[in-house]
Parts: structure tokens; C-alpha cells; sequence
């Protein structure tokens, strides 16, 4: 009767010890989010500010399904250049930091489970088997002082013991532990979708400088080429007494200012694509891509930006920060219950004998029970100020999750005005170019014709090449203006 009346015992401490846990429960932070992204689907920028919110969890469950986001589109469907995709898609499976951030959500479950280990019993078994031999002078002497009765040579023992040891959790510090284990995987695993999604953006914005430079060598090598012609028929021409030497010397000069460059833009494209290798995991080498194939600039009409408020749903890098909050709000429950008596059960029974047939033999058990409480009465202040270190560095970590969610919304903001800014500045330059080029074609017919001078040729001939340069690179800014803001938007993670 007595073994039914002790597991009722445990049973009904352990449902006791469960429900008593130390330590403040998590609630997300008040956070002050603006209505809209400044410049958000809107043709100019407003100079005043939006208002401004605090949102609570509930009203922001109610406003993630109010506006679609380019940030809730994956990768593939933002990205549609085939190569880029096919290079995404090696960094992502090849990638280092994308490989040793997926390592280290394994050594975080890891640590998950050896922390919730301390919330159960350990249980260890063991036998044992010991023979002892007595010299055999040493039993006659001992038979002789014993009125010649003898003894045995050697003697035989042997058993099995089973011992448990429990530390209670009744106040919740291995459970708070476990808590911010968890948070701590969690916050890890955000980390690595944070690192997928920063892979993606270094590998579009590579790839799309590495097409920028495609773009302006093949530019510089046409001009060579219009330029070597131009170089002929000012040489016919001076030959012809049409022209003058220092015509010639100035055609040489827009030849050689063009043929320069070449070799730096090459250098540049080599450079580039080592960095590209390097990042979808290859040793430093070319990148294939088509060599008529051109660059495929992503320029739609308009960017959903969605609420600023889903950023604290899709970003990685504000969910890491919540995850690690809600480890240090844990924290401070650990150090809470540290203050409080510590209690451990610990037991062993087992049997033995000198016999194999004994060990079955319920007079061969033998058992011990112990229970121990354990109170810190003075430890120099070590418990109370760990208390409030773990207060402080959780007040730190709000501070942090907010500052997170505020450069958030500025990087979203930073990427639309850029992306408007950079689409009015590439839209000028298109026409700028336009104009050059006809204003070229004009003077060099008024050259040939004998109306102007080759200065004329020269000034509108730099003018045009430049402008061309400048095009292609405004066209860049633009492209890698959405890459930024898809990136900013929390996009590039969804696989």
C-alpha cells in the first residue's frame, strides 16, 4: 500500500512544481509605425513626414493581409534573368555563410535539447562483481588461533544497483532556460534566412554591375571603332589639304582616350567575375553569359511596398531581434529563480550477494532515499545583481529590436526614393544621350562639309560617349535601386 500512496505523492508535486514558474512573460514592444513609406507609390516625393503609429500585435495581425508587398514574392519571380537565377540558386546551394549559418541552427537544436535535459530525472544502473583469494598460510593461522576451525580461501560477491537524482524545476529556472534556448534557435534561424537573403542581393547587385560593365566596354569598343574611321578621314583629309595636323592629333586623342579604357573595363569585368564566383562557391573564374544576350533590366511601372508594419512579420533581421529579446526576457526569469531554494531528489536501491541464485532474493535489496534544499544565505550580492544585469541587457535588447524596426522602415524609404529618383535621372539621360548623339552626327556633316572645325567634332564626339556611359549607368542605379528595395522590403529568403 505504501508504493501507490508515493507515486501519488510525485504525481501530485509534479503537476504542483509544472504550474509554479518565476519571471516575466513576453510581450512584444510598442512599436511607432509610420502609415506609409515615405515615397511609397506616389509619382513625387512628399516633403512632410507621415504620421506616425504605435501598433499593437493584434492590430498588426489585421493589417498583414491589407496591402500586397514586392517583399512577399520569391526571388524567382522577382529575378526572371535565367542567368542570375542559375546563379542564385548555386550561392544558395553552395554558398559559405548561407552553408555555416544552416551549421549553426543544427548546433543551436542541439543545445536546445541538452538544456531541456536538466527538466527530467537521471537515471543511471550499474553491476558490480567482486573475488577475493586469501593465502592459504593465512586461513591455517588464523584456523589454529580458532580452536582448528577453518576458513574459506576465497570469498565471492556481486549485485546490481539502480540510482536516480532529480533536481525539481519548481521554480521554473530549467524551463525558463529552455525558453530561451528555444529563442535562441529561432533567433538563429532567422539569422540564416537573413543570410540567404542578403547572398541573393550581393549576388543580383553583382551580377547586374558585372552586365553594367559588359554594356560599357561594348560602348567604348564601338566608339574605338567609330573613332578609328573618324581617325581615316581626317588623315584623307589632311593628306588632301582639307584638314589640318593638329585635326589629326585631336582624333588621335579621342582614339587613344577610348582604346584606354578598354583594358580597365576588363580588368573590372575580371574582377567582378571572381567576386561572383566566390560567392556561389567556385574558385575565381569567368561567368558565362551570352555574349549578344542583353542586360535584362528589371524597370516596372510601380513597386507594391506594402505597410510598413508587415516588416515586423517578413524582415529576417527584426524577427532575429524579437527572437533574442524573448531569450533575454527568459534570461531574466533564470536569474529570478536563482534566488530561490534549490531542491534535489536523489535515490538508489540494488541487491546483492555471494550467490548468483541470492540476487533474486528479496532479503538481498537494499535501498536509500534522500530529498536536499539548498538556500544561498550570503553570496556578496552575486544573485541580486545578476538579477539585474539580466533586467538590463533585456532593456538593451528592446532597444535594439526597436532601432532594428525604425532602420527598417528608413532602408524601404531610402530604396523608393532612390529607385523614383534614379528612374527620373535615367529617363533625362536617355534623352541627353539622344541629343548627343544627333548633335555629333551633325558636327561631323558640318566638318566634312568645311563649315566648322574639328573642335566641334571633338567637344560633341566626348559628349556622346559620355553620355552613353552615364545611361548605362543610370540604368544600373535603377535596377539595383529595386534589388535594394526588395531586399529592404524583407524579400530574397522565401525559397
Amino acid at each position: 500500500m505504501k508504493h501507490p500512496r508515493f507515486i501519488v505523492c510525485i504525481l501530485a508535486s509534479t503537476l504542483c512544481i509544472e504550474g509554479c514558474m518565476v519571471g516575466p512573460r513576453y510581450q512584444r514592444p510598442p512599436v511607432n509605425s509610420p502609415d506609409v513609406f515615405r515615397a511609397a507609390n506616389a509619382p513625387e516625393i512628399n516633403s512632410q513626414e507621415s504620421s506616425s503609429q504605435v501598433i499593437s500585435v493584434e492590430e498588426l495581425t489585421k493589417e498583414k493581409t491589407k496591402a500586397a508587398s514586392l517583399g512577399d514574392e520569391k526571388w524567382a519571380e522577382v529575378f526572371k534573368d535565367p542567368t542570375l537565377q542559375q546563379l542564385i540558386r548555386e550561392a544558395l546551394a553552395n554558398n559559405y555563410d548561407v552553408n555555416i549559418a544552416a551549421k549553426r541552427v543544427l548546433e543551436q537544436q542541439d543545445q536546445v535539447g541538452i538544456t531541456r535535459a536538466q527538466q527530467f530525472p537521471t537515471l543511471s544502473g550499474g553491476g558490480s562483481y567482486t573475488a577475493l583469494g586469501i593465502p592459504s598460510s593465512l586461513t591455517k593461522g588464523l584456523a589454529s588461533g580458532n580452536n582448528g576451525k577453518s576458513y574459506n580461501s576465497s570469498f565471492f560477491a556481486g549485485g546490481f544497483s539502480l540510482s536516480a537524482a532529480w533536481n525539481l524545476d519548481f521554480w521554473g529556472l530549467y524551463r525558463r532556460q529552455t525558453e530561451a534556448a528555444r529563442a535562441q534557435l529561432l533567433a538563429t534561424e532567422w539569422g540564416r534566412r537573413m543570410t540567404i537573403s542578403t547572398v541573393v542581393e550581393d549576388v543580383a547587385t553583382a551580377y547586374l554591375q558585372l552586365r553594367t560593365l559588359d554594356s560599357e566596354l561594348e560602348i567604348t569598343r564601338s566608339t574605338v571603332e567609330a573613332r578609328k574611321q573618324s581617325l581615316q578621314l581626317t588623315e584623307t583629309l589632311e593628306q588632301g589639304g582639307s584638314a589640318s595636323l593638329a585635326d589629326v592629333r585631336q582624333s588621335e586623342e579621342l582614339l587613344y582616350t577610348a582604346t584606354a579604357a578598354i583594358p580597365d573595363f576588363e580588368r573590372q569585368i575580371q574582377q567582378e567575375e571572381n567576386s561572383i564566383s566566390t560567392l556561389v562557391g567556385r574558385n575565381p573564374g569567368p561567368i558565362l553569359r551570352g555574349a549578344t544576350e542583353e542586360v535584362n533590366w528589371p524597370q516596372p511601372d510601380q513597386i507594391p511596398a506594402g505597410i510598413p508594419s508587415q516588416l515586423l512579420e517578413r524582415r529576417p533581421d527584426i524577427q532575429q531581434a524579437e527572437a533574442e529579446l524573448v531569450a533575454a526576457n527568459a534570461d531574466v526569469g533564470v536569474a529570478k529563480a536563482q534566488l530561490f531554494p534549490q531542491i534535489s531528489l536523489s535515490g538508489m536501491s540494488g541487491v546483492a550477494s555471494s550467490q548468483l541464485k541470492g540476487l533474486v532474493d528479496g532479503k538481498n535489496a537494499y535501498w536509500l532515499a534522500s530529498g536536499d534544499v539548498a538556500q544561498t544565505i550570503f553570496d556578496g550580492g552575486r544573485l541580486r545583481n545578476n538579477l539585474k544585469l539580466s533586467k538590463a541587457e533585456k532593456e538593451e535588447q528592446v532597444l535594439i529590436y526597436q532601432q532594428t524596426i525604425q532602420k527598417s522602415f528608413q532602408s524601404v524609404s531610402d530604396a523608393l526614393i532612390g529607385f523614383q529618383k534614379y528612374r527620373e535621372f535615367r529617363e533625362q539621360e536617355a534623352k541627353l544621350a539622344e541629343s548627343a548623339e544627333d548633335a555629333t552626327r551633325l558636327a561631323k556633316l558640318r566638318y566634312n562639309g568645311g563649315s566648322t572645325s574639328y573642335i566641334e567634332v571633338l567637344t560633341n564626339d566626348t559628349n556622346y560617349y559620355s553620355a552613353q556611359l552615364t545611361l548605362v549607368v543610370a540604368q544600373e542605379n535603377e535596377a539595383l535601386s529595386i534589388v535594394q528595395l526588395y531586399s529592404a522590403l524583407g524579400g530574397g529568403w522565401q525559397e
